[in-house]
């Protein structure tokens, strides 16, 4: 697969990553050094809503954007981890930021900085921070990097409502050993009085956001006993909201779009209506979250090509969960994993519901896995691909039609989207 080549504003991301040793070093200082020299933006934004989460909360940014775009609203967002190019992490008033204005603000923070050490998903977030604090908007949508308690997009200090998404093990050399730790730095992110939605959790790790809350003096509105979506309609204390077919596919979307709603609920913006929360539900999109691809990859009908970048054990539950309905077809999955992932965890749901396994190093793929410790993680179920394209091709000639699963890595999907000619907009 090609690599593209980058634009000035990549370019200058590039150069930025010598400014500190470490790609992750969890903290807040540095940031707010920096933001205080660029007169605080993070003090003249919209209206935010701060997103955390292990997995489902780029699906949950995703739905909030939605719903508020589907009441007219204009809406930042701020996410991560980028597919194809780095533009895709900053929208502008519902428009991915222009390579002009990306180039001019980067270089705009990095003359501030005058070279002091900070991460680049620090002086990204400044860059970010900026533009949002420059361009009007109705809505914020801010999704957390890493954590949450010393993710650098923790610096705004007062959201109008946090979410947090399902929390599973993942970043333990960061988060923690176990799940309660982990918790406790994603609610990091819930301040005093401030509404946060949470969706289906873990016992271990509900009890933490349940105490964390609580001594904030924070409502936290939970499904099953605050809320819930079930038979195509969210219910909560105010009342019941019929739902459409959900644009985002698989069960686990549910709890995405019902933490979506009741936080913006929570909040109560004068915008939100019962129809914008439908037609939010209706159009959401989020690129490889069961996507469907039609490009250059995908082979004729009657074959089907899907993309997903779940990545860990929480992702792999989730993915099967939704996987259990597509039975009618025999299902191929292509696996490519990310180095430090747990393998074994992520494929132990899947492979029971596939009729073959195939693993995958692209090349230009970010620190990509070996295919011998994917095939290892498999129990030797999984076969060399040893790429997407060949893999493709093999299923093509040797397998009766049917679905093919591309999955186990945000980079993988990364180059699968760029081979396919699909650019996330």
């Amino acid at each position: 697969m090609a690599a593209s080549t980058p634009g000035r504003a990549e370019a200058l991301v590039d150069r930025l990553h010598g400014l500190h040793p470490r790609l992750i070093d969890l903290s807040l200082e540095r940031l707010q050094g920096l933001l205080a020299r660029l007169g605080h933006p993070e003090r003249s934004l919209p209206p935010v809503v701060h997103v955390a989460g292990t997995n489902g909360k780029g699906s949950t940014c995703a739905h909030l954007r939605a719903i508020a775009e589907a009441a007219g609203q204009r809406v930042h967002a701020y996410t991560s981890p980028h597919l194809v190019r780095f533009h895709e992490r900053i929208r502008l008033a519902g428009t991915l930021v222009g390579e002009e204005a990306l180039a001019d603000a980067l270089e705009e923070v990095e003359a501030v900085n005058a070279g002091e050490p900070i991460t680049v998903f620090e002086i990204t977030t400044a860059v970010a921070l900026m533009l949002f604090a420059r361009v009007p908007a109705e809505l914020l949508v801010l999704e957390v990097g890493l954590g949450g308690r010393f993710d650098a997009t923790n610096v705004v200090e007062r959201p109008a409502a946090c979410a947090i998404a399902s929390i599973s093990m993942d970043h333990m050399e960061f988060l923690g050993s176990n799940l309660a730790e982990i918790a406790f730095e994603k609610a990091g992110i819930i301040k005093p009085g401030v509404p946060c939605a949470t969706g289906a959790q873990h016992p271990d790790a509900m009890a933490v956001l349940e105490r964390v809350a609580r001594e904030r003096g924070a409502p936290l509105q939970a499904r099953f006993r605050d809320w819930d979506v079930a038979e195509g309609a969210y219910a909560d204390a105010a009342g019941r909201i019929p739902l459409p077919r959900f644009g985002l596919r698989g069960p686990h979307q549910h709890d995405n779009a019902g933490i979506a709603i009741a936080a913006l609920r929570a909040w109560n913006p004068s915008w939100l209506s019962d129809a914008a929360i439908a037609g939010g539900v209706a159009n959401a999109t989020w690129p490889a979250r069961l996507q469907r691809l039609h490009g250059r990859l995908a082979p004729a009908a009657p074959w089907e090509l899907w993309l997903d970048g779940g990545h860990n054990a929480g992702a792999g539950e989730a993915l099967a969960e939704a996987l259990r309905d597509w039975r009618d077809l025999p299902l191929h999955l292509v696996v490519g994993m990310k180095q430090g992932k747990t393998a074994e965890g992520f494929l132990r749901p899947l492979l029971p519901l596939a009729d073959t396994v195939h693993a995958v190093r692209e090349p230009g793929q970010h620190l990509a896995m070996e295919v011998e410790e994917i095939i290892a993680a498999s129990g030797s179920v999984a076969r060399p691909g040893p790429d997407v394209v060949t893999a493709l091709a093999r299923l093509r000639a040797e397998e009766k039609p049917g679905r093919i699963l591309v999955c186990g890595s945000l980079y993988l999907a990364g180059e699968v989207l760029k081979a396919d000619g699909t650019w996330p907009e």
